[in-house]
C-alpha cells in the first residue's frame, strides 16, 4: 500500500516531543569500537540501501542496518554482551577474585541471553539464562546449545529478570542484565556502551555512500530501551551540528516506553503475547529513561500484523529480518501513513530529500516466533 492511498488508515499509538534534537548528553567511551574490532570474526554488518522504500515513503534515501549476522549470532546483542562480559571479568581480576569460572546470569527474551551464553562458552565461564513465557522453544534451545543452563519462567520478562537477579546473588555468580534499576546500573551501562559500535559503523557506511552529514531519521526497535539509549547517546552527544530525529518502535502489547513518554515518567505496563518476542518488555531501563525522555523525538507502537508485513517487504527486497528487526520499518510505515500522517511527518522533520536509517536488529533465526507457532 502506498503512502498516497493509505490516508484512511487509523492513527497509530503515537507520542512526539518537540525539542528532542536540542537535548545533549555525554558520549560513549571511544575504546569500545577498538575492542570489537579486535574480536575474532568481527566485521561491520551491512548497511543496505532500498530505493523502492524511499520512493514509497517520499523521502530521499532509505538504508537498513542489517544485524542478522553479528559476530556469528543472528542479532546485534553480541556487541553489548561482549563488552560487558569483558569489563566484568577484567574488574574481577583487578579486584583479586579467586581464579576459576564464574557463572554469568541473565534473563532474556532470546538474543541477549544467547549472546551472554556464547561469551561465557568462549571465555571458559558458565552461564545461567532465565527465559520468560512466549520465548520460542527453538530460541531457548539455541541458548542451551551454547552450554548454558536454561531456566524457563512461567511469567513475563520482568519476572524472569527478578529471578535471575536472585540467582546471581552467590559469590561466584554475576548478573549481566541489559536492563537497569536503582542499585543495578553499572553493568547495564557497559552493555549500552557496547552498542555504540553499531552507530559508529553507520556513520562510516553512510559517508562511504556520500551521506557525510548523517541521517535525518533513525527508526529503532525498543524493548527496555538500551539500544535506543545507545542511539540517543551517539547522536545527542555531538556538541554542534545537525541532529537526526529518533523514532522508537514497540509492540502494541508491550509499549512501556510509549506509555512512559506519554505520562512523563517511567511506568510499567502489563505485557501480552507478541511475535516481537525480543521487544516484549514491560518496564523501561532506569538508565535508559533519561535518554529516552530527553532525546527521542517520537514513539510509536505497532501490531504483529504490521511487523509481519514488514518482514515480508524486507525479504522481497533482499533483507532477512525477524519481527523485532522489521519493527523499524513497520514503525516508519505507521508514522508516515494513516490519519494524521502529515503532522507526524512534520514532527519527524522529513522531506523529499531526507535520509532514513532503519535498524533491523535481528534476523529471522534470532527469535523463531510467529503466530502459527503459538
Amino acid at each position: 500500500m502506498s503512502v498516497e492511498n493509505a490516508s484512511s488508515l487509523p492513527a497509530p499509538p503515537w507520542f512526539a516531543r518537540p525539542g528532542a534534537r536540542a537535548w545533549r548528553c555525554a558520549p560513549a567511551p571511544a575504546e569500545v569500537r577498538g575492542f570489537h574490532a579486535a574480536l575474532p570474526g568481527y566485521a561491520p554488518t551491512p548497511l543496505t540501501e532500498l530505493p523502492p522504500l524511499a520512493a514509497e515513503f517520499a523521502v530521499g534515501r532509505i538504508f537498513v542496518k542489517d544485524e542478522s549476522c553479528r559476530l556469528g549470532l543472528p542479532a546485534f546483542k553480541a556487541l553489548g554482551a561482549s563488552w560487558a562480559v569483558h569489563r566484568v571479568l577484567a574488574e574481577r581480576a583487578a579486584d583479586g577474585a579467586a581464579p576459576g569460572p564464574v557463572t554469568l546470569v541473565t534473563a532474556t527474551d532470546g538474543n541477549h541471553g544467547r549472546a551472554v551464553a556464547r561469551m561465557a562458552r568462549l571465555l571458559g565461564q558458565r552461564a545461567h539464562v532465565f527465559v520468560p513465557r512466549g520465548v520460542h522453544p527453538r530460541a531457548a534451545a539455541a541458548i542451551a546449545a551454547e552450554r548454558a543452563k536454561v531456566t524457563e519462567v512461567p511469567g513475563p520478562y520482568d519476572e524472569a529478570v527478578r529471578l535471575a537477579a536472585q540467582a546471581a546473588a552467590g559469590p561466584d555468580a554475576v548478573l549481566v542484565q541489559d536492563t537497569a534499576w536503582p542499585g543495578y546500573e553499572r553493568i547495564p551501562r557497559w552493555i549500552v556502551e557496547g552498542y555504540s559500535t553499531l552507530c559508529a559503523e553507520i556513520d562510516e557506511q553512510l559517508a562511504a555512500q556520500g551521506v557525510r552529514r548523517g541521517p535525518d531519521l533513525v527508526s529503532i526497535p525498543v524493548g527496555v530501551g538500551s539500544l535506543a539509549q545507545a542511539v540517543v547517546t551517539h547522536y545527542r552527544s555531538r556538541p554542534s551540528g545537525r541532529a537526526p530525529a529518533l523514532l522508537s518502535v514497540e509492540p502494541e502489547p508491550a509499549a512501556c516506553v510509549l506509555e512512559s513518554l506519554t505520562l512523563g515518567e517511567p511506568v510499567s505496563v502489563s505485557t501480552g503475547d507478541t511475535a516481537m518476542a525480543g521487544l516484549n518488555c514491560g518496564t523501561p531501563s532506569s538508565i535508559a529513561w533519561p535518554h529516552l525522555h530527553g532525546g527521542l523525538d517520537a514513539a510509536v507502537a505497532v501490531s504483529d500484523a504490521d511487523a509481519a508485513r514488514a518482514v515480508a517487504r524486507l525479504a522481497a527486497l533482499g533483507v532477512s529480518s525477524g519481527p523485532c528487526g522489521a519493527a523499524a520499518l513497520s514503525g516508519l510505515r505507521a508514522a508516515l501513513t494513516g490519519t494524521g500522517a502529515d503532522e507526524r511527518r512534520t514532527a519527524l522533520g522529513l522531506g523529499p530529500s531526507s535520509v532514513v536509517v532503519l535498524l533491523s536488529t535481528e534476523g529471522p533465526d534470532a527469535n523463531p516466533h510467529s503466530t502459527t507457532d503459538r
